[in-house]
């Protein structure tokens, strides 16, 4: 009965992305607010310039690995649906890598089901089934989904983590190295060297973008750049001395941390710890009832109160910069809090506390 509600939340969610990118479809068509941005466009048109034997850094803003436009290629001739349902069925697959986890690491049948629900909560779904959400989001989600199966793979045996991050490692610079053979340096610069020094003039839910915003058209100083940052740097540090054993977990807050203190925060980064967030749960002592669900509204809230002041500005024009960017801290603040409850409420439970080591042809076993 349980693997049965489990296939069934599957089903479910696969129905309901279904209907969101048919929808989707309906609401770009008919709406002033369009179901995606200008982003899934530019995926589009670097594909399309891929399928005709040209570089897909002639599409200006493109600043992705090819191996994306690579996969969207059959957008060319599928009225620009295949990306859409490509990456929603990889938002399942990292459903089922989450179960799996839970499974290894002797969490009962029903609590992994119910732990793999917020994975597809009604936001999640929204952003993996949007056309641009979907490409860039859950192109972020693989990377996420990759975490997963280092986490699968490494709680088997010591010596297969080594094999794995020899495999994986190798992997990622034979792929590094073709892209950079057929696309040379503008694949290096676009799609790599581009993201360390990126400043966003454009509103987006980062406590830094105001400043940007007034200061773009200037060469920003190194010390600003270093001040920017630090506060991450610290946090990261910290959060990686404090929980590095307990791997599910450490990935959660540096994810949920390097999000809140980045220079550039939009929705589809939320996808990168929601994902995550099914691994930690089992092991949360949080009240959902009333804790809980005080962060969830709280998060929320903080959210739709940036969303309204980026409206005003983006669709009726209003100079509200200076209530956008205070929204921008409240968020922040909320993100904090929120990440704060969590480490607060959390049982640490290590991955890799050895227990027991057998000798000769038995296995190594692991908390």
């Amino acid at each position: 009965m349980d693997k049965i509600n489990f296939r069934f939340l599957l089903i479910f969610s696969a129905i309901l992305r279904v209907f969101l990118i048919l929808y989707g479809e309906w609401q770009d068509a008919h709406m002033e607010v369009r179901y995606t941005d200008v982003d899934y466009l530019v995926f589009s048109d670097a594909a399309d310039l891929m399928a005709s034997g040209k570089s897909p850094y002639k599409r200006s803003t493109y600043r992705y690995s090819p191996l994306i436009a690579a996969l969207l290629m059959p957008n060319s001739f599928l009225h620009h649906l295949w990306g859409k349902f490509l990456f929603s069925a990889s938002d399942l697959l990292v459903g089922l890598l989450i179960h799996s986890i839970l499974k290894l690491r002797g969490v009962p049948e029903k609590l992994c089901t119910f732990s793999t629900m917020p994975g597809k909560k009604p936001a999640l779904v929204d952003w993996s089934s949007r056309k641009s959400k979907s490409v860039q989001g859950s192109s972020y989600m693989r990377i996420n989904g990759l975490q997963g199966i280092r986490i699968l793979l490494a709680s088997i045996f010591t010596w297969r983590r080594l094999v794995f991050g020899i495999v994986s490692g190798s992997i990622f610079f034979i792929l590094t190295g073709l892209c950079f053979y057929f696309y040379g340096w503008d694949f290096l610069d676009e799609a790599l060297l581009y993201h360390l020094t990126r400043t966003d003039p454009r509103h987006n839910f980062s406590m830094y973008f105001y400043h940007i915003y007034l200061h773009f058209e200037q060469e920003f100083s190194s010390l600003e750049k270093l001040i920017s940052f630090l506060p991450q740097f610290i946090v990261q540090l910290v959060l990686v001395f404090r929980f590095a054993y307990d791997l599910p977990f450490c990935f959660f807050v540096q994810t949920v941390a390097f999000v809140a203190f980045n220079k550039v925060i939009t929705a589809q980064y939320f996808v990168w710890f929601f994902c995550l967030l099914p691994l930690i749960l089992p092991w949360s002592n949080m009240n959902l009832k009333w804790k809980g669900l005080a962060c969830i509204f709280l998060w929320m809230g903080a959210q739709s109160h940036w969303l309204m002041w980026a409206y005003l500005l983006e669709f009726r024009g209003k100079n509200v910069f200076i209530q956008l960017w205070m929204a921008s801290l409240l968020f922040l603040a909320s993100n904090t809090y929120v990440l704060i409850n969590i480490i607060r409420n959390h049982a640490y439970c290590p991955v890799f506390n050895l227990l027991k080591h057998e000798t000769s042809n038995k296995t190594t076993k692991y908390d």
